[in-house]
């Protein structure tokens, strides 16, 4: 058994460490309500601009010359964008991202170039993906579209180019303080959907005409996907951190519990053992 001395010292040290996971923990919530205003005040916008995109697309039909950007080719490149966070401690959030990014990778048979916000999804993709030609990294807590512009023009551009034939974007949404999903999306070519076509369009007039709109929201709608994923990454981050540090926070007050428990039955022995130390020295000075 331990000595009451060694003991003392890992209940200090566990006591340490319970202090600054409760911080972290109490950090992380304020940043996490933060960060589920900016998902809930986004995410109807970004809905909108959908529906908004669905619809132009659906009017301009075959009368208009398409848009490059909703030409669907036969896929030769891929380019994937893996939204991740730049610290961890915040449970299994960035693996499971990074987990569906390896399957999706192992899965294709064309070329694939990786895009990487975050440091933890740049460093996992630099080691084994290889081929990463661009990165974000030290986002704030409240993210701007003017920080993940790099990425969404060079997937825009790559695409319009030919560099890409379709981009992906995998990353964390956030459902709910406990929980989080994985989500692959893609959001190159543009691929309009009827379940979003919105009726109230036929009775707008646009000027000088919805495909010339339509050609003007595209890039911008892809920009809005992308940041609105950053958002979402963002509370996840938060609210997995909160949660992690919570549960270890509990693990050390049980652990010091424990350790207590231990101190006592340790330091008990003693006093006995002292006991019947005295007990049997003063015993055999009596005799």
């Amino acid at each position: 058994m331990p000595s009451t001395r060694e003991i003392r010292r890992r209940i200090r040290s566990v006591k340490n460490t319970s202090q600054i996971t409760n911080a972290m923990e109490m950090v992380s919530a304020v940043k996490m309500r933060r960060a589920q205003a900016l998902v809930s005040e986004s995410r109807p916008y970004a809905d909108h601009m959908a529906e908004l995109v669905s619809g132009l697309a659906h009017m301009t039909g075959s009368t208009e010359p398409v848009n490059p950007l909703l030409v669907q080719r036969p896929i030769q490149n891929i380019g994937v964008i893996v939204i991740t966070s730049d610290r961890g401690l915040c449970g299994s959030l960035n693996a499971n991202v990074i987990r569906r990014a390896a399957r999706f990778i192992l899965d294709q048979s064309v070329p694939i170039q990786a895009m990487a916000i975050g440091r933890k999804g740049r460093d996992w993709l630099a080691r084994h993906a290889g081929d990463v030609i661009a990165e974000v990294s030290g986002l704030s807590d409240r993210p701007t579209l003017l920080d993940v512009s790099p990425i969404t023009t060079l997937a825009i551009n790559g695409y319009r180019e030919g560099r890409f034939d379709r981009v992906d974007l995998i990353y964390n949404k956030f459902v709910s303080t406990m929980r989080q999903e994985v989500v692959q999306r893609q959001i190159l070519p543009v691929v309009p959907t009827e379940a979003t076509v919105n009726a109230r369009l036929i009775d707008y007039i646009f000027e000088p005409s919805a495909a010339t709109v339509l050609d003007q929201l595209l890039p911008r709608y892809v920009e809005v996907q992308v940041y609105q994923a950053v958002l979402d990454a963002t509370a996840s981050e938060h609210s997995a951190r909160m949660v992690a540090m919570h549960n270890a926070t509990q693990n050390a007050r049980d652990v010091v519990q424990e350790l207590t428990l231990s101190y006592n039955k340790a330091r008990q022995a003693g006093i006995t053992k002292e006991i019947l130390e005295i007990s049997a020295g003063a015993e055999a000075l009596h005799g």
